[in-house]
């Protein structure tokens, strides 16, 4: 057992070998390293869970996780109580102006002959980035008669139940334009909805990133927006997850990461591009 159980609060308190312990598995299972090495963020986020549970210690929650048939589903609970899903549509707007003013017209000129696209939201937490990217693609009437997916995946279960509904509160639109809340929602009783024509150009599915194999699930695609969440995990996973990205993209396709995300300090298959407000990587041609 543990060598601390319940403090005078009532709170379940964790140990240094317990907080190891815990930050190991999760590393292991997701690549998650932020939060997970501090002992007062695990027993504020996870104590409850424990109590819920019936346990008395972070040990004893570890045995369950590690050992219990249970171990996998309930991991999926342990990340889902210890991240943070905050997006909102529209985020970002210098990068999504090098979106649409230099990426997608190069897409658009080099696959002219196919008439399709596929995009990727890796990390789409509830959805709104995806939503987001089939917007901007709809709004190039010279798109009008191609062939567009945009896939969002995440590890959370929970969000990605919100993401297929498409409904949203008002922190969602922060930035989003009048014209645009217009023109692709619409007003539904317990909150505001992406209409059907931008909503049956996304799916959503469960993938971890850190699982190379589950990437046939998405199929290849011609860029892949995942931005704000390789600053959260391990640089090994980073680096893992960098080199799928590329196997997954096709040749000449685009890969942008969050404003305080950055490949330059890290040897990849990937090329840089300049835009005129920013950086993104491409996968050669050859």
């Amino acid at each position: 057992m543990s060598g601390r159980q319940v403090g005078e609060s009532g709170r379940v308190r964790i140990t240094d070998e317990e907080v190891r312990l815990l930050q190991e598995l999760v590393h292991d299972h997701c690549g998650l390293s932020t939060g997970v090495n501090d002992g007062f963020f695990l027993e504020r986020r996870l104590g409850p869970r424990l109590r819920e549970l019936g346990l008395k210690c972070f040990l004893d929650y570890y045995h369950l996780l590690r050992f219990d048939p249970g171990g996998d589903e309930e991991l999926d609970e342990f990340v889902e109580r210890i991240t943070t899903h905050e997006t909102y549509f529209f985020r970002e707007q210098f990068q999504l102006d090098g979106f649409c003013n230099q990426v997608l017209p190069s897409l658009v000129d080099r696959l002219s002959a196919r008439r399709s696209l596929a995009f990727w939201s890796a990390g789409c937490s509830t959805g709104e980035e995806a939503y987001t990217i089939a917007m901007l693609v709809r709004e190039q009437p010279q798109l009008d008669d191609w062939n567009v997916r945009v896939i969002g995946t995440d590890l959370s279960r929970k969000v990605l139940g919100q993401a297929r509904a498409g409904v949203y509160g008002p922190s969602s639109f922060r930035t989003t334009r009048a014209d645009l809340r217009r023109r692709y929602f619409e007003e539904v009783p317990d909150g505001t909805r992406v209409c059907g024509a931008i909503r049956r150009l996304c799916s959503f599915r469960q993938l971890n990133l850190i699982r190379a194999a589950q990437y046939g699930s998405v199929g290849p695609v011609d860029a892949i927006f995942c931005r704000n969440v390789l600053m959260y995990l391990s640089g090994s996973a980073r680096n893992q997850i960098i080199e799928s990205f590329y196997d997954r993209l096709a040749p000449g396709g685009y890969l942008l990461l969050g404003h305080s995300e950055s490949l330059l300090s890290t040897a990849t298959r990937f090329e840089h591009v300049h835009l005129e407000k920013d950086l993104v990587y491409r996968r050669p041609l050859v």
